[in-house]
C-alpha cells in the first residue's frame, strides 16, 4: 500500500494519474482505484468525488474512514457496475441510495464494523440489483433480515459472502440451489439454523466454495454433499454434526480444502480420503474419531496441512505420513497413539510437527533436530526417554519437550536456535545448567519453562530482552536468577516450590516495571520483611508458605489491578490494610495463618468481585463488618481461628453464591435465631461454627432452606467456582474426626455441618433428614436433649456422624443402620438406652462409639440385653450384606489438571484412597469371638492395597 494520490500532479492529464481509468473515446473518468491509499477522514457530500458521474468502477477498500458514514451521494453513480468500500472503517447504516444502483454487478461492503443494513434497504437490494454476480457483506449487521429472503437474490449471483453478519433464524430452503452460485460463505452466523445438504439440485454442481462454519446444524451429515462434485473448498467447522463421516465425501474429487473440525463425528476416517489427490488442507481436529489413522492418507501427495488432533486415534503413527513430500504442518496431539517415532525419514519439509499428549515412547530420533525448515516441534506429554539430540539448524521457534522422561543435559547446540521464542522442557529428568554461553544468543526467547527439572544456575548476567514468561518452579534452585535484572518486559514469573532462601533482593522490584502481572514465590525459604515490588501492574501475587515478617506495606494499595492475593502461611503481623477491601477486581484474598491483628476492614464496597476471603488462623478481633454483605459474588468466607466476637451474622444469608462459611474457634455468642430473608443461604454447602459460645435451640428454619444440602444431584450440589488458572481454593475441614485440607474444592461433591463445642440446647430437629446430600454432621459437645430423630436415616450420603457429649436419650433409631456410607459414628457420652442396631456399617463400630451410655446394650458392648434374642447367624448377615454388588461401589479418582497452570480433582477419589470403601461392603460379619481378628486382617489388607 502507498498513497496513490501523492503522485497526482495538476499539470498532468488526470487520465495518467495512478489509480485513474478513462474512456478512450470520451476521456471521461470511468474507473477509480484508490484501495490501500492511506486515505483517512470522512467523505463529505460536497466532495469532488461525486462529480465523476461517469464512473463504472470505484474501489476505496482498505483505507481509514474512521466512523464515517457512507454518503447517500453514492447513489448518483448511475453507471456504476463495481463498488468496493470494504475494510475501510465505515459505520452506521448502508444508505438506501446504494440499492438504487441497478447496474451493479459487484458490491463489496464487507468488514466495516459496525455497519448495518436495514430491512427496507435489503429488500430493495434484492428487488432492484438483478444484475449482481458478487455480493459481499461480511461483518455487516443483518440480524433483522429474514434468512429465507436470500433465495430471492439475483439469479446471476456467483458469489455470496455473508460471513459473521448476525443472521438468525431458520434458512429452510436449499441455498446451494441458487442457479449460478459458485462461492457461498455463511460462516460464523452462530444463530443461523441451516438445513442445507438435505436434497440434491441440478444447479448445485457449479458450487466450488462452501463455508458454513459455526452455523447451527443438528443431527447427522447428509450424503447429498457428494453431489457437489466440483467443490474445492468445504468448511463445516463447529456445526454440531454427529454420526459418521459420510462416505459420499469420496465423490468430491476436486476438493483442495476440507475442514470438519470441532464437531461430534464418530467412527473412523474413511479410507477413501486417500483418494483426494488434489487436497492441500485436511482438518478433522476436535471430534470423537477412533481407530487407527488410515495408512491411505499417505497417498495425499499434495497435502500441506494435516490436523487430526483432539480425537481418539490409536495405534502407531503411520510412517507414510512422514513421507509426504509437500507436508508442512502435521498435528496429531491429544490422541492415543503409541510406539516410537520412526528412526529414519527422508525428504521431509515440515514446518510444524505437533504430536504432544499421546503415549509415544522410545528415544528421540536424530532427524527431529535436523529438519531445515522446522519452526514448531511439540512432543510434550508422552513417554519419550533418552537424551535431546544435537540441533543442526536455527529455524526452530517453538520447542516443547515437557512432560516426558528425558534425561541428561541440554545440548550446547541449543545456542544455535537464535530464532527460538518458546522453550518448554518442564517435568523431565533433565539436569539443566543455565549458563551464559548457551543462552546469551537466544535474544528472541519470550517463553522459558524449566519447571520440575534439576536446574543449576551459573549466576552470570546475560540479557533476554524479549522474555515475558519464566517458569522455574520446582527446579531445585536456591537463589534468584540474576539475568532477571534485565528482563524489562517480564509479565509472568514463577519461582515457587524451590529452596530460595533469604530476603527478596531489591532489584526484583524493578523487573517488568510496567508489565509484571503474575508473581509466584510461594513455598520457598524466604524471610525478612514483606517484599516490595512494583505493584502497579500486578494481577496475581503469591508468596504463601514462606517466613516473611513485618507488616503488609502501604505500597500494596497501588495494586488496584490485583485479582488474587495470597500471603498465607507466613509470619506477617500488623493490621489488614483497609485499601484491600476497596479493590474493585480483587477476587481472592488469602491471608490465613499469619499474625495479623486488629479488625477486619469495614470498607467492602458495592460492586466488588470478592469470591474467596480467607483470614483463618490470625489474631483478628472485633465484630464482622456489615459491609461484607456487599460481596455479592462471595463463595468462600473462612474466618476461623481468630478472636472475632458478636452474634451470628444472619445478614450474610442474602449472599446467594455463598457456599462455604467457616466461623469456628472465635468468640461468637448468643442464639442463631430465625432467618431474615425468605430463602437464606440457598447455596451453602459447608458451615462450620464450632468452638464458639452459641446457645439456644438449633436453627430449624435455617436447616429447612439449605437447598444445596437437600439436592443429591452432584451436578447441582458440587462447588462450581469459576476456575482460576492460577489459584487453588483450599479449606481445612473436620472430616471423620481429623482436620484435612481440601484442595481445589470447587470440584468437590461435599457438604458438612459442624456446630460442635457450643452451648446449644433442646432437641435435634427432624427436618435435618431433608439434607440428603450431607456428608458429615457434627453436633458434639453441646447440651442437646431428646431423641435422635429417625429422619437421620434419610441421610443416605452421610459418612460421619458425631453426636457425642450431649444429653440425648432414648434408643438409637434402627434407620441409622441403613446408612451405607457411614464410616465414623460417635454417640458416646449421652443417655441412650436399648439395643444397639445391627447390620451393614453398624457391624463395624467398636465400643468407643457408644461409651458412657449406661443404658445401651448389645454388640459391640460386653453388656448383654435383657431377654436377648438369638443373634443373626453369620450366613444371615452375609446374605444381608450381599444385597450390594460383590465388589462394592467404585469411586473413581479423577486426576487433577492445572493448564498453564490449571488443577482438576474430586474429594471423592481422595476419600476412597484415604479411608477405603464402606466397611460393610468389604467385611463379612462373623461370630463375635472372631470379630477383632477379622478387623485386624482386613485393615492390614486395606493398607497393603493403598501402597
Amino acid at each position: 500500500s502507498y498513497p496513490k494520490t501523492g503522485s497526482w500532479k495538476e499539470d498532468k492529464d488526470c487520465c495518467s494519474w495512478d489509480g485513474v481509468e478513462c474512456d478512450n473515446a470520451t476521456r471521461h473518468v470511468i474507473g477509480l482505484d484508490l484501495s490501500c491509499s492511506w486515505l483517512s477522514g470522512s467523505i463529505h457530500s460536497n466532495s469532488s468525488l461525486f462529480l465523476l458521474r461517469h464512473l463504472r468502477s470505484l474501489n476505496l477498500a482498505r483505507n481509514f474512514f474512521y466512523d464515517s458514514l457512507i454518503p447517500s451521494e453514492f447513489g448518483n453513480f448511475k453507471n456504476l457496475t463495481h463498488l468496493n468500500l470494504s475494510h475501510s472503517f465505515f459505520s452506521g447504516k448502508i444508505p438506501y441510495e446504494i440499492s438504487q444502483l441497478s447496474s451493479l454487478v459487484s458490491l463489496d461492503l464487507s468488514y466495516n464494523y459496525p455497519l448495518i443494513i436495514e430491512t427496507p434497504v435489503w429488500k430493495r437490494v434484492v428487488d432492484n440489483l438483478t444484475l449482481l454476480r458478487e455480493l459481499l457483506l461480511d461483518g455487516t449487521g443483518m440480524s433483522s433480515i429474514r434468512p429465507n429472503s436470500l433465495m430471492n437474490l439475483s439469479s446471476s449471483l456467483t458469489t455470496l459472502s455473508l460471513h459473521d453478519c448476525g443472521l438468525r433464524g431458520k434458512l429452510e430452503n436449499n441455498i446451494i440451489c441458487l442457479p449460478s452460485i459458485q462461492t457461498l460463505d455463511l460462516g460464523y452466523n452462530d444463530d443461523l439454523q441451516v438445513s442445507l445438504l438435505n436434497s440434491n439440485c441440478n444447479s448445485s454442481t457449479s458450487l466450488k466454495f462452501l463455508d458454513l462454519s459455526y452455523t447451527r446444524f443438528s443431527g447427522e451429515f447428509s450424503d447429498s454433499i457428494g453431489s457437489l462434485k466440483y467443490l474445492k473448498h468445504l468448511n463445516l467447522y463447529h456445526c454440531n454434526f454427529t454420526g459418521s463421516i459420510p462416505t459420499s465425501l469420496e465423490n468430491l474429487t476436486q476438493i483442495t480444502h476440507l475442514i470438519l473440525s470441532s464437531n461430534n463425528f464418530i467412527g473412523s476416517i474413511p479410507a477413501s480420503f486417500g483418494n483426494f489427490t488434489q487436497i492441500t488442507y485436511l482438518d478433522v481436529y476436535d471430534n470423537k474419531l477412533t481407530g487407527p489413522i488410515p495408512s491411505s492418507l499417505g497417498n495425499l501427495t499434495q497435502v500441506t496441512y494435516l490436523d487430526l488432533s483432539y480425537n481418539s486415534f490409536r495405534g502407531l503413527l503411520p510412517l507414510s505420513l512422514l513421507n509426504l513430500p509437500n507436508l508442512s504442518t502435521l498435528r496429531l496431539y491429544n490422541n492415543q497413539l503409541v510406539g516410537p517415532l520412526p528412526s529414519h525419514v527422508s525428504g521431509l519439509n515440515l514446518i510444524d510437527l505437533s504430536v504432544s499428549s499421546n503415549s509415544l515412547n522410545g528415544t528421540l530420533p536424530s532427524w527431529l533436530f535436523s529438519l531445515p525448515s522446522l519452526e514448531t516441534l511439540s512432543l510434550s506429554d508422552n513417554e519419550f526417554i533418552g537424551e535431546i539430540g544435537e540441533f543442526k539448524y536455527n529455524s526452530l521457534r517453538y520447542l516443547d519437550l515437557g512432560y516426558n522422561k528425558l534425561q541428561g543435559s541440554i545440548p550446547r547446540s541449543i545456542s544455535r536456535l537464535v530464532n527460538l521464542t518458546n522453550l518448554y522442557l518442564s517435568s523431565n529428568k533433565l539436569s539443566i545448567m543455565l549458563e551464559f554461553e548457551m543462552f546469551s544468543k537466544l535474544k528472541n526467547l519470550q517463553v522459558l519453562d524449566f519447571s520440575h527439572t534439576l536446574l543449576s544456575i551459573n549466576n552470570v548476567t546475560f540479557t533476554l530482552p524479549n522474555l515475558w514468561y519464566l517458569n522455574l518452579s520446582s527446579s531445585n534452585i536456591s537463589e534468584f536468577p540474576i539475568f532477571l535484572k534485565t528482563a524489562t518486559n517480564l509479565e509472568s514469573l514463577d519461582l515457587s516450590n524451590n529452596r530460595i532462601y533469604g530476603q527478596v533482593p531489591r532489584w526484583l522490584g524493578d523487573v517488568g516495571r510496567n508489565s509484571l502481572s503474575y508473581v509466584n514465590l510461594r513455598a520457598n525459604l524466604l524471610q525478612g520483611p514483606f517484599p516490595t515490588l512494583n505493584f502497579l501492574s500486578l494481577q496475581y501475587f503469591f508468596v504463601s508458605n514462606n517466613s516473611f515478617t513485618g507488616e503488609i506495606p502501604s505500597l500494596i494499595c497501588n495494586a488496584s489491578s490485583l485479582e488474587v492475593l495470597d500471603l498465607s502461611h507466613n509470619n506477617i503481623s500488623g493490621m489488614i490494610p483497609k485499601c484491600l477491601a476497596n479493590f474493585s477486581v480483587l477476587s481472592v484474598l488469602d491471608l490465613r495463618m499469619n499474625k495479623l491483628h486488629g479488625t477486619i476492614p469495614a470498607t467492602f464496597a458495592k460492586g466488588n468481585h470478592f469470591r474467596n476471603i480467607n483470614l483463618n488462623g490470625n489474631q483478628l478481633e472485633g465484630q464482622l463488618p456489615r459491609s461484607l454483605a456487599n460481596c455479592r459474588n462471595l463463595e468462600i468466607l473462612d474466618l476461623g481461628n481468630n478472636k472475632i466476637n458478636g452474634t451470628f451474622p444472619n445478614w450474610l444469608e442474602s449472599l446467594l453464591k455463598l457456599r462455604v462459611l467457616v466461623l469456628r474457634s472465635n468468640r461468637f455468642e448468643g442464639q442463631i435465631g430465625n432467618p431474615k430473608t425468605k430463602f437464606p443461604f440457598p447455596n451453602l454447602q459447608i458451615i462450620d461454627i464450632s468452638n464458639n459460645q452459641f446457645n439456644g435451640s438449633l436453627p430449624r428454619k435455617y436447616f429447612k432452606y439449605l437447598k444445596a444440602m437437600t439436592n443429591v444431584n452432584e451436578s447441582e450440589v458440587g462447588l462450581k467456582y469459576k476456575r482460576d488458572m492460577y489459584y487453588q481454593d483450599s479449606l481445612n475441614v473436620m472430616i471423620k474426626g481429623s482436620y484435612l485440607e481440601l484442595v481445589r474444592i470447587q470440584t468437590v461433591f461435599f457438604t458438612t455441618i459442624d456446630f460442635s463445642n457450643n452451648r446449644f440446647i433442646g432437641e435435634m430437629p427432624k427436618i435435618l433428614g431433608r439434607l440428603k446430600s450431607l456428608k458429615g454432621l457434627n453436633f458434639s459437645h453441646n447440651k442437646l436433649t431428646g431423641y435422635i430423630p429417625s429422619s437421620l436415616g434419610n441421610l443416605t450420603n452421610l459418612e460421619w456422624l458425631d453426636l457425642s457429649f450431649n444429653k440425648l436419650s432414648g434408643e438409637i433409631p434402627m434407620q441409622l443402620a441403613e446408612l451405607h456410607w457411614l464410616e465414623v459414628l460417635d454417640l458416646s457420652h449421652n443417655q441412650l438406652i436399648g439395643r444397639i442396631p445391627l447390620g451393614k456399617q453398624f457391624n463395624t463400630f467398636d465400643n468407643d462409639s457408644y461409651m458412657e451410655n449406661l443404658g445401651l446394650c448389645g454388640f459391640p458392648l460386653s453388656r448383654t440385653c435383657n431377654n436377648e434374642t438369638k443373634q443373626p447367624t453369620p450366613s444371615t448377615l452375609q446374605k444381608e450384606d450381599n444385597l450390594e454388588p460383590e465388589n462394592g461401589f467404585g469411586w473413581q479418582a479423577v486426576s487433577i489438571g492445572y493448564g498453564c497452570g490449571v488443577i482438576f480433582g474430586t474429594l471423592m477419589g481422595y476419600l476412597m484412597f484415604k479411608f477405603g470403601k464402606p466397611k460393610w461392603i468389604v467385611r463379612m460379619v462373623i461370630l463375635e469371638q472372631h470379630i477383632m481378628l477379622r478387623r485386624l486382617k482386613n485393615n492390614a489388607h486395606r493398607r497393603a492395597g493403598r501402597q
